[in-house]
């Protein structure tokens, strides 16, 4: 199995990377998760300086790739993120466009059961702010809202059966395909 390590942006990467249902997945590609993610506090925080220490206690754990999870929030482009962060050797920088919650609107069955509705979001990549889109759905579908706390709303999407397979199957969430494709040549 190849060793993997991951630093996250927030709570809501690291509650999808430490999740159950996404380190069955990396068991199902060969690939073991050294440790639980690490919360980086924010995507500022994603900076070389600040990654040495992180990247340092995931290869001394074992990881033979280190992989980045953040959002692309406010940058112009994915690209700047990137060069932002910096590549290093044995490191995937992985850009959620906007936010990481579009891969939540981007994974079909599990927003229908959320709101007990067959609900498909054609373009979940272009939502600036995911999860004022996923409370407005909500509240329209289910005269619930999600509160203001992403956490327990990821909890609770997580909990339902989210699905990086799924999100990644979206024809408009190229972000989640580019994420799962990186993970599924790992082992090759």
């Amino acid at each position: 199995m190849v060793k993997v390590g991951f630093i996250v942006e927030g709570e809501t990467e690291k509650l999808i990377i430490d999740s159950d249902g996404f380190q069955k997945l990396l068991v199902e590609l060969n690939l073991e998760c050294v440790s639980e993610a690490i919360d980086a506090g924010g995507n500022g925080n994603l900076l070389p300086h600040n990654i040495i220490p992180f990247r340092e206690t995931l290869k001394d754990l074992g990881a033979e790739y280190i992989i980045i999870l953040t959002d692309k929030d406010d940058a112009v482009c994915i690209t700047q993120t990137r060069q932002r962060i910096t590549e290093q050797e044995n490191q995937i920088i992985i850009v959620a466009v906007h936010q990481i919650e579009s891969w939540f609107l981007a994974d079909t069955e599990t927003l229908s059961l959320c709101t007990k509705s067959n609900c498909y979001f054609e373009q979940p990549e272009r939502e600036i702010v995911p999860f004022e889109t996923l409370g407005a759905l909500m509240i329209e579908k289910t005269k619930r809202g999600i509160g203001n706390r992403k956490t327990r709303f990821a909890l609770n999407y997580l909990r339902n059966g989210f699905s990086l397979q799924r999100a990644a199957q979206h024809p408009n969430c190229p972000s989640a395909a580019y994420f799962l494709n990186k993970l599924s040549v790992l082992n090759t």
